[in-house]
């Protein structure tokens, strides 16, 4: 079941990106070129009101034995130090509990017992949902985050709810903000609850093995504990944190008492077998690559081994990298790529020691992705993804302060299975070279507000079999880093950011010139003038820099940014780059009322900027709006923004071409979410633009969950929108005026518009084993009409067809002719209008057997068609002409059109080794 949203952030809107990767030696370099700045920093930080707390707690050595079930019977509890000075965060700060929580710790030389015991006034009320581990009802639950380096700036959280789910997640920065929690922290350890008649009660068992901690005599650690009761809204700290002021671990209490421990570097095997079926509903005979029924079995293994105290070994061996759960359905008809998110495992556990907060030098997607190469023949059989022959990382922190973070991998060579339909003859073309990936970020933290200073390197090489093309396609190696910094002031009231990056990348000739003439960076543009197209070139060296400055903490809140990519940064064989070319100057600031009122229990009102050129000075973006947030005395929640961008130049619209200039439009959001502590509940969000060109865009998005009972989830997540846009690229034509460089640039009128819902379906018969169901129906579609060419170089209007001494004809359903009195012969553009149908369901019953040791059956099904002028009519289900606009009755089509089923069984079974 989809979560009720968070509550709402209160900070400041800001468009920060996140900090940068390290190595050891340069570190010192590039703290020393910063050296003024981070003596300006260490000189302001101190020991302010926006410190540590004061409070302590202490934890009493273990004697005999703890039976982790919930209960606080066993006699060691008798011994513990129970405190229970806790005050409410919400929803009067600094109030007194309405009801008591007492809190004990205890330790033994393998690890630390947590006991609460949570009186409540009326035990019965306790809401005690039961959901999958790391999911998200409204139960009440206790949170315990630990800070065991005492750094001040990271934690660790585990949480228990009443109905005894546990819930665990990484702070990697000094913030408890939602999105600044890192969820693929995935420790083993044990947490229960039991419910009685004066409340609930939890015991935790957190093994040493399972956190990081520097090696002393006697440990001190950050401490801080919450306790959530969704009943009344009530957020209970032992250590609050004001809502006007910032941080999280650096405000923390100290846990002490813990003697003569030390980190585990304990040895973990997770060796795994898998199985999985795939089943064609309308496999091509003429095909000798499909088969109606097609199985697969395979066996690998994950380690992980401490390295002393500090540093942590993962490695892989033929890793299982199927997601579950596959990337939603997306239009795109865009010049780039869509980013989707990392989800296996492997490389989405201990991600933020290896991905820094700038410069996007290592997307983690770019290993094992589908093979980039091409193949020819009638039929082709590609591999769905390059094989990941094996892949190792090292990360941990040093008792300097040091972050270390390290991945390699290698990924093998692939083939494409090819039939020549003519010949009856076999082939293999290999569409992917064999390849090595690099990782390496070092970050060292210093002073008393835990400023941070970087270095980040990504690198990958290429290698290539004697006499293949596939190197006229890719780059032979290519490296990106760079180094970055937060200085925070004041314990963090204040920061000033920063990074600069350096890129390059080699190959042959067409590998080159294919990355000049990518949506990146198009050098071959006409009418460019700071960086022309070279068909000789072998490399291409870029860099790039920001400087950011924010205000964090009070009622008024600010951040102003410079940012510049230089035109040859490129950064795509190992991280994500949409475009380069760029210099960007941005600001924002806004007021916020954290004081509950008799209508408000908080607000926020702001303003912000951004203007953007590119190295010719073009100015490619402009906007200025109006945002802001509110929090009603009820709980339900709104934010809205307004926006208004100024006519610019637009240096990618013509995909190559010259400038073109983008009309006026204004734009509107607003959403509505209900109090997030109800088990059932709502959302709503909608966004409205208008433009200069008659271009409009709506979308509607919702959200209804509901639990029905303590084990049933049930949530549907409507959307829909629609986009009429007059510009959108068709194609680039030879044979063109020389007002627009011998060549045209045609573009159509399209009218798109999208459909889907999503429905989660989930049944937890325990904490450890629960059944999810999951379908999302999909449409889209695209009408296009009012075909023309841009007549000049940073016009906005188009010379449409049908005027002007041109015409065009309809020769049938599939093409269009264009003839123009200036020129002789004619042309012709296919009818691109289309449909797309989309069914995507699956069903997961995932079982942990024991702690650390999963079971997953999985059954997928994908139907899919395409409804074109081009395709069989057999793929438009509705009989309805392509471009058709989507309505609620495509979607029930869906479930008509082709699919095929997935079945997949695999166990993995957790060994930890001494």
């Amino acid at each position: 079941m989809s979560p009720p949203k968070p509550p709402l952030q209160f900070g400041r809107r800001s468009s920060q990106n996140s900090p940068i990767a390290t190595k050891k030696h340069m570190l010192r370099s590039a703290i020393l070129v910063v050296c003024g700045l981070c003596s300006m920093a260490v000189g302001a930080q101190g020991q302010t009101a926006m410190g540590p707390s004061a409070k302590q707690a202490v934890a009493r050595r273990l004697s005999g034995s703890i039976s982790v079930d919930g209960r606080l019977d066993d006699a060691a509890w008798s011994a513990a130090q129970f405190f229970d000075d806790f005050q409410m965060k919400e929803p009067v700060q600094f109030a007194p509990p309405g009801d008591r929580t007492e809190v004990a710790f205890l330790y033994d030389d393998d690890a630390l017992y947590i006991g609460v015991r949570a009186h409540s006034r009326d035990a019965q009320a306790i809401p005690r949902d039961v959901t999958r581990r790391d999911q998200y009802g409204n139960s009440e639950h206790i949170v315990v985050s630990l800070d065991p380096y005492l750094d001040r700036r990271t934690a660790y959280s585990f949480s228990v709810t009443a109905g005894g789910v546990r819930r665990d997640y990484f702070h990697p920065r000094d913030s408890e903000d939602f999105d600044s929690r890192d969820f693929t922290y995935d420790p083993v350890w044990e947490g229960k609850a039991a419910v009685d008649s004066s409340g609930w009660t939890t015991e935790f068992r957190i093994p040493y093995s399972q956190i990081r901690f520097t090696d002393r005599p006697a440990q001190v650690w950050g401490l801080n504990i919450n306790r959530w009761i969704p009943q009344r809204n009530e957020d209970l700290y032992w250590v609050v944190v004001p809502r006007d002021e910032t941080g999280f671990a650096s405000r923390f209490g100290r846990l002490t008492g813990i003697d003569q421990i030390q980190p585990r570097g304990q040895v973990e095997l997770l060796p795994y077998v898998a199985a999985n079926s795939y089943r064609r509903s309308q496999p091509d005979p003429a095909n000798p690559f499909e088969e109606q029924w097609s199985t697969k079995g395979r066996v690998g293994a994950d380690l992980k081994a401490g390295l002393g105290s500090s540093l942590t070994l993962n490695a892989t061996i033929n890793p299982d990298f199927g997601q579950v759960e596959a990337d939603p359905a997306q239009l795109n008809l865009t010049a780039f790529e869509t980013i989707f998110d990392e989800r296996r495992p492997f490389f989405t556990e201990g991600r933020q020691y290896i991905e820094g907060r700038v410069g996007n030098y290592f997307y983690s997607r770019r290993i094992g992705g589908f093979p980039r190469g091409e193949a020819d023949g009638d039929f082709v059989d590609i591999p769905d993804n390059t094989t990941i022959l094996g892949a190792a990382k090292i990360t941990g922190r040093t008792r300097s302060g040091l972050q270390v973070g390290a991945l390699a991998a290698l990924t093998d060579r692939e083939y494409a299975e090819v039939y020549d339909a003519g010949s009856q003859l076999f082939d293999r073309q290999e569409v992917e070279p064999t390849s090595l990936y690099g990782v390496l970020r070092l970050q060292q933290q210093f002073g008393a507000s835990q400023s941070v200073a970087g270095l980040s390197f990504s690198g990958m090489r290429r290698f290539f079999d004697e006499g293949t093309t596939l190197r006229d396609r890719f780059t032979t190696q290519a490296m990106a880093g760079g180094v970055d910094y937060v200085l925070r002031f004041q314990g963090g009231r204040y920061e000033l950011s920063g990074h600069a990056g350096l890129s390059r990348a080699e190959g042959d000739t067409a590998a080159l010139l294919r990355i000049q003439t990518s949506s990146a960076h198009y050098f071959q543009r006409p009418d460019r003038e700071t960086q022309r197209l070279d068909p000789t070139r072998t490399s291409l060296t870029g860099f790039t820099a920001t400087i950011r400055g924010d205000k964090n903490a009070g009622n008024w809140l600010w951040g102003i940014q410079a940012v510049t990519e230089s035109p040859e940064f490129e950064t795509n064989d190992m991280g994500r780059l949409q475009s380069s070319d760029d210099l960007e100057l941005s600001g924002d600031v806004n007021y916020r009322m954290t004081t509950p009122g008799p209508v408000f229990r908080r607000w926020r009102l702001g303003v912000s900027g951004q203007s953007a050129w590119n190295y010719d000075l073009n100015r490619t973006n402009a906007r200025m709006q109006l945002f802001g947030s509110a929090q009603f005395a009820n709980y339900v929640e709104t934010q809205f923004e307004l926006a208004y961008n100024p006519r610019t130049l637009s240096d990618d619209l013509t995909r190559g071409g010259p400038l073109m200039e983008t009309g006026r439009f204004v734009v509107g959001e607003l959403s509505f979410n209900s109090n997030f502590a109800s088990p059932n509940g709502w959302r709503i969000e909608a966004e409205v633009a208008r433009g200069e060109f008659k271009n409009q865009f709506m979308e509607i998005d919702g959200s209804l969950f509901f639990r029905p009972s303590a084990k049933w989830g049930f949530s549907i997540d409507p959307s829909w929108f629609r986009h009429q846009e007059p510009r959108q690229y068709i194609a680039t034509i030879a044979g063109g005026p020389a007002a627009t460089f011998g060549s045209r640039y045609v573009f159509a009128a399209v009218d798109q518009s999208v459909l889907s819902v999503q429905f989660r379906l989930n049944y937890t018969f325990t904490p450890d084993l629960t059944l999810e169901a999951y379908a999302e129906p999909f449409t889209a579609s695209g009408r296009f009409s009012q075909y023309g060419e841009l007549p000049a170089p940073k016009r906005s209007d188009l010379r449409q067809y049908g005027t002007d001494g041109t015409t065009i004809t309809a020769l049938n359903d599939r093409f269009y002719q264009i003839s123009d009195s200036r020129f002789p012969g004619t042309f012709q553009l296919p009818n691109e209008d289309f449909n797309l149908f989309s069914l995507r369901t699956n069903a997961v019953l995932r079982w942990e057997w024991r702690r650390g040791s999963t079971l997953y059956l999985v059954w997928q099904q994908d139907r899919s068609a395409a409804c074109t002028r081009f395709a069989d009519p057999r793929n438009c289900p509705t009989g309805a002409a392509p471009g058709s606009l989507s309505r609620p009755g495509f979607l029930s089509d869906t479930f008509g059109v082709p699919g095929d089923n997935f079945f997949a069984i695999k166990a993995s079974y957790w060994i930890p080794l001494r």
